[in-house]
């Protein structure tokens, strides 16, 4: 059984969901990388994140006065020490794989990707379909999400992530070069594979929409999926425009009709694709690489389909303004957030994971900043009055 929690942070955020009046604005989740941070923020003694990391993980969380936390990934900072990457010689496709091998084949061709969709993959999704049990999917769904906010308390919401499904691109399998060859030259087979993803994300968002219908979920979920780089989107918005979206909007239908909220995850500059979500049924973003150009700003004044202000989750930047700026600069990133976010269903935290390497004054002058607007909120930071700078 899942049951809201119920506390002053919770409520914050909640209401923040529903797009109600709040006084403050909401924190998110900081997925803070460095362990010595960690163990500072939670008031834990030097080594102690490696010997309980999801305890420390959850104290340095209520410590930063967390109000909402979807993505819940205590132990990610293992595979970083203060000084970077020890994950260990083993990587992935996207990570330099020397060879890429599943199933095994070698994936060393676009022909490859073709050959190992049509021999393996589609097969395999065909048959979950066929064998897909709603109650099965919702009794998983929903038994980790209960498990996952009594590990975080009462004082922060845990929210959806991944719940929600729909067509990806396959190069986290076969790698940038292989997969995005094959798109190039046989896009009726990757489109082929959009339908494929689709017809069994149809049937998992069913079951999805009966979860969030039948059990007391905050209605919202988080959508994840990096489709673009600085120079925006993977591939040509046009043949996105052709053989993806048609796809996405099938897939989330089922969801489309109940009264969830859907934000995406942005890395890289999608300007292009941000109207093209909104008009899917998209209802608000999180993350933004402002100098990649994600017009912030721009994005805050746009509209829903159904005519609301979107969910904005707002960040700090984990690229340049918390590594390389000083406190009063991410002072001053925290006020422009504030000043140009939307009037109502703004959070604030950090743009994407906190990599090793942040100094500790500007981790101080972030949680500061946050507990201000969170207490204080819109009124007592923006339109010419007090403000953290």
């Amino acid at each position: 059984m899942y049951e809201l929690p119920d506390s002053d942070n919770a409520r914050l955020a909640l209401d923040t969901i529903a797009e109600r009046p709040t006084r403050g604005i909401p924190t998110c989740w900081k997925n803070i990388m460095q362990h010595g941070h960690l163990e500072r923020l939670a008031g834990a003694a030097a080594g102690e994140y490696r010997r309980d990391p999801q305890g420390v993980y959850v104290a340095a969380q209520r410590a930063m006065g967390v109000c909402l936390c979807d993505q819940f990934i205590p132990t990610n900072p293992l595979t970083l020490g203060d000084t970077g990457y020890e994950g260990g010689a083993d990587k992935s496709a996207t990570q330099g794989a020397e060879q890429i091998v599943i199933d095994g084949m070698v994936i060393d061709s676009p022909e490859a990707v073709v050959e190992h969709l049509e021999r393996f993959v589609w097969p395999a999704w065909r048959r979950w379909g066929e064998h897909f049990n709603e109650d099965d999917w919702m009794r998983t769904a929903l038994d980790k999400e209960v498990q996952t906010q009594a590990a975080l308390g009462p004082t922060i919401l845990k929210t959806g992530y991944g719940l929600v499904s729909f067509p990806f691109m396959r190069y986290y399998a076969y790698g940038y070069e292989n997969y995005f060859m094959a798109y190039a030259l046989y896009p009726e087979v990757i489109e082929r594979d959009f339908a494929v993803q689709a017809d069994y994300n149809a049937l998992t968002n069913a079951a999805a929409a009966r979860l969030y219908q039948e059990h007391n979920l905050p209605r919202i979920c988080r959508l994840d999926h990096d489709m673009a780089d600085s120079r925006g989107t993977l591939v040509g918005i046009e043949s996105l425009d052709a053989i993806w979206f048609p796809h996405f909007v099938r897939a989330l239908e089922p969801i489309l009709k109940t009264d969830v909220r859907l934000i995406w995850h942005c890395d890289g500059n999608l300007m292009q694709m941000v109207p093209r979500l909104l008009d899917a049924g998209i209802d608000g973003f999180q993350g933004f690489q402002y100098e990649d150009g994600m017009d912030y700003a721009a994005i805050c004044r746009m509209r829903t389909r159904d005519g609301r202000d979107p969910i904005i989750m707002a960040g700090v930047s984990v690229t340049t303004t918390l590594p390389h700026g000083s406190p009063d600069d991410v002072r001053r990133e925290i006020d422009f957030l504030v000043e140009h976010g939307p009037s109502r269903g703004l959070f604030l935290g950090c743009s994407s994971s906190m990599t090793p390497g942040v100094p500790w004054e500007n981790v101080v002058a972030l949680v500061e900043g946050l507990h201000y607007y969170r207490e204080h909120g819109r009124s007592a930071g923006t339109n010419g009055k007090e403000c953290l700078t």
